[in-house]
């Protein structure tokens, strides 16, 4: 795998590709491979990664990783709840004293 890592690391610099922008799309690869072996799941994501939650989701957005598509990958027996703003709102009074 070094001398994969190597043979790419080389390409990259004879292409000229900088080090931020390589290691940008190191990170991308890197991060969207975890993501979907876990099924977009960040919690079991970041825990694989060795990052918090938090930082995964603030680097997710940063490389506008679009992990919706990771989601709906889901079967529609494991579908999510509505949300609140989706379900009628019922209202009780409380009784006055």
């Amino acid at each position: 795998m070094k001398n994969e890592l190597a043979i790419l690391v080389s390409e990259m610099n004879a292409s000229g590709i900088l080090y931020e922008e390589a290691v940008r799309e190191f990170k991308k690869v890197f991060i969207a491979n975890v993501l979907e072996q876990n099924k977009g799941n960040q919690c079991k994501a970041a825990k694989q990664l060795g990052m918090h939650r938090n930082t995964l989701s603030r680097t997710i957005t940063e490389l506008k990783l679009d992990i919706r598509p990771l989601r709906k990958s889901q079967s529609t027996k494991d579908a999510r709840r509505p949300p609140r703003s989706a379900s009628p709102l019922v209202m009780e009074k409380k009784a006055s004293r």
